[in-house]
Parts: C-alpha cells; structure tokens; sequence
C-alpha cells in the first residue's frame, strides 16, 4: 500500500523519513522491520533490511552530478555489496539499462553524466539507485518537487506499479492533493508528532483542519 505523510513545514515529515532510514537516531522508541527489531540502526541496516529512502533535497543528498547515469544507478547497490566486492562492468551496465528502460530515463547512453540531465530524468535515476537494491518498503520524500507536469505524472503511475508487485511505499509530499490522488492511508503530522490517520474518503478540508489544529 501507499501511506501518505502530510503535514505542515516543520512538522516532522522529513524527520519521519530519516528516523526510519536510519539517518537520524530517534530518543525512544523502536523500529520493527517484518516483525523483527533493529538493535543497530543505520542507513546500511536498512538496506540489508530491505527499506530504501529517496530523499527530499536530490541536489543536496541524492544527484552526484560529476557521475554518470550508470555510477549513480549502482551506487547504492555496490554500497551494500561492499566497496571490495566490486560489480562487473558488464553488469553495472545491464542494471544501469534495465532501469533507463523501466523508467524512461531519456539520454544517449548510460554514461551520460548527470548535471546534463533534465531535472523529471535526475530524480528518475535517484529511483532506479534505489529500485536496484529491490527494497521491500521505499520511502519517497518529495519525490515530484521541481519537475515537470509529464514527469511528475510518470513517477506518480510508477509508485502505483511498484504496489502492485508488492512493495511498500512511503509517500511525503507538501502537495495534499498528490498525497491524497496517491495513498491509501494518510497521516497528518503536526509539532512532529502524528496528529490522525485517515483512511477511505476524507476531505481535503478536513486534513489541512488537522495539520493546522483547528480541527
């Protein structure tokens, strides 16, 4: 299924994605992953677990413009292989094209660096880096910001695709109506803590009512 977050800025959305990635370690609390507790929680862990995290800023934390499609697309996965265990040429470019094809990356070839990329292809390479790692839950912090309408659209039927083969998919997103057209269960945050969970028809009155706590 599709779980929404939404909430106003500062309301804890991004902090939620990076408390169950293993960015940012939480004060209380635990995290179970198919029922088993994670004693030693980092990002790594949550790879090994299965859980990926496509993040907010993809400038910032994601794009390694300097890279080609292909070194960006493997990077996650070599990670949690290990740096000594190197893939193959071979195969670091069958992966890399397989997710140009799934996605429609639009580019020459996957040596293509990155900062020559449209902004709707960038973030679709941060998808592939993580869909490569076949993760069971996939956290998507704003994964629509600043891309084009066509884009946008693309990556929303994709989200849809992947919940159809099963995955899990966490949806953070400033835009309620996205998070409303896309989720199955919504949770609204508020002071970084979870103010109601809605699921079935709900206005959008509703939510911004509770993320503003006039409700």
């Amino acid at each position: 299924e599709v779980v929404g977050i939404a909430g106003l800025l500062g309301s804890g959305r991004t902090e939620t994605a990076n408390l169950i990635f293993g960015v940012e370690a939480p004060d209380t609390g635990a995290l179970l992953i198919k029922g088993e507790k994670i004693n030693r929680h980092s990002p790594m862990e949550s790879l090994k677990h299965g859980v990926a995290l496509c993040p907010e800023d993809r400038k910032a934390e994601g794009i390694l413009g300097d890279l080609t499609i292909r070194e960006n697309i493997i990077l996650a996965l070599q990670a949690r292989y290990g740096w000594i265990k190197f893939l193959p040429a071979s195969k670091q470019y069958e992966i890399a094209q397989k997710y140009i094809d799934l996605l429609g990356i639009i580019t020459p070839s996957p040596d293509q660096l990155v900062k020559n990329l449209s902004g709707g292809n960038q973030q679709k390479v941060i998808l592939a880096r993580w869909l490569a790692t076949s993760p069971q839950v996939l956290i998507l912090d704003e994964p629509t910001r600043g891309i084009d309408v066509g884009a946008k659209a693309e990556i929303q039927k994709l989200v849809l695709d992947l919940v159809e083969q099963g995955k899990a998919i966490l949806f953070i997103s400033s835009e309620l109506e996205e998070v409303m057209r896309i989720s199955n269960r919504i949770v609204v945050l508020r002071d970084r803590k979870k103010a109601a969970e809605y699921t079935g028809d709900v206005s959008d009155q509703t939510i911004m009512q509770t993320m503003a706590g006039t409700l």
